[in-house]
């Protein structure tokens, strides 16, 4: 597994979601070769980080193929990983940060007994709470859009103020810098930014104005 030469796997996961704040998360029944593509345009236009979801037809083909075609140029993790054998899984096959819907204590240790930075799913004070104690800095806040978008991340993040939020789900161009805004870190980035009608075109239009969003925020 690649590692910056200062950083743990981990930090250098942290790092890269701080500095460049938009994860592309992949989900659905999208062959190798589209993977491939989809991540050259997403470089090219200033995203720098995927998510290919575990549950993802192709994803076990596609996180190595990834790993192999852009090396350094992208961060690849593995998304829905819902048990301890998914973390176990992911990484063999080279994912370098792991995502969850949820939070699953017996997961989260897996993946820092392996060193990799892992993103629990919480909704609520108390699931933040309780993944922030089991050594989770920066979590997944999921489904955003449903709990009430940036008024909600900027309400959990008063009391909570030194837990990362990467906001995920009905993130828009409309959205993103109102999010940053709100306090996030990092969003995650679905079908407002891949979907299943992709073309390049498209992938390149949809990253520039998520990009010009963030960055306004």
């Amino acid at each position: 597994m690649t590692t910056n030469q200062t950083l743990t796997t981990a930090q250098h996961a942290e790092s890269m979601l701080r500095e460049h704040g938009l994860v592309a998360i992949m989900r659905g029944d999208f062959p190798v070769d589209a993977f491939l593509t989809i991540g050259e345009v997403l470089a090219e236009n200033g995203i720098r980080v995927m998510e290919v979801t575990l549950n993802s037809t192709q994803a076990r083909e596609a996180i190595p193929a990834l790993r192999q075609r852009f090396g350094s140029d992208l961060l690849i993790g593995a998304g829905t990983i819902r048990r301890a054998e998914q973390v176990d899984e992911a990484l063999e096959i080279g994912a370098q940060f792991i995502v969850s819907p949820n939070f699953n204590p017996e997961a989260v240790a897996r993946s820092q007994a392996a060193g990799v930075l892992h993103l629990p799913g919480v909704a609520t004070p108390t699931e933040a709470e309780n993944a922030f104690a089991a050594g989770c800095h920066m979590l997944k806040l999921f489904p955003a859009d449903v709990l009430g978008g940036p008024t909600y991340l900027k309400v959990i993040r008063a009391p909570l103020d030194d837990i990362d939020f990467v906001p995920t789900g009905g993130i828009t161009p409309d959205n993103a810098g109102e999010y940053r805004r709100a306090g996030a870190v990092a969003l995650g980035l679905g079908s407002a930014l891949v979907s299943k009608d992709w073309t390049r075109e498209n992938v390149a239009s949809r990253a520039k104005a998520l990009v010009a969003s963030w960055k306004s925020g």
